[in-house]
């Protein structure tokens, strides 16, 4: 990685969601920290995925809904919705993580880390060690906003 590279001025530590941490305990994290996901570890520190905003709207709402044409069945009210699934609340987040994200390693080039951006549409690239444990991660946004500078700079 260069000394100059988009992915180390942007890359920022994210606090860790442990895999057998409730639901609950995640979403205050996650909206405490203001970032879209947090990278999800096991009880060795190791990446198992991510927890997001995505992935909490899952747990709210039935599994099946995605594939439905129509939510007419569903109640209206998230309130409604809200009340019928208070129990996911208590469960592991790891019966919601993302498992399969996508990570960069310390080393990953800027190129390739605008791809995985481009490419598989997540919002957070968590950045692992050899032992695949986070040491950071980068936002969708953050990159964006570094690579409009660099365009910028170039007028």
């Amino acid at each position: 990685m260069s000394p100059d590279s988009i992915l180390r001025a942007t890359v920022r530590k994210a606090p860790l969601a442990r895999a057998d941490e409730s639901v609950g305990d995640t979403v205050d994290r996650l909206v405490e920290s203001e970032l879209p996901a947090l990278p999800v570890v096991d009880g060795d520190g190791r990446l198992v995925g991510i927890f997001g905003e995505r992935e909490f709207i899952g747990a709210l709402f039935p599994g099946y809904l995605s594939e439905l044409h129509s939510a007419a069945f569903v109640p209206g009210s998230i309130d409604e919705v809200i009340e019928q699934r208070l129990e996911c609340r208590a469960k592991p987040v790891a019966e919601y993580v993302n498992s399969e994200h996508v990570d960069a390693g310390e080393d990953f080039s800027d190129t390739q880390l605008a791809e995985t951006f481009l490419h598989h549409r997540v919002l957070i690239v968590p950045i692992v060690d050899r032992d695949r444990q986070p040491t950071g991660i980068v936002t969708r946004s953050d990159f964006f906003r570094s690579l409009a500078q660099r365009l910028k700079a170039r007028d």
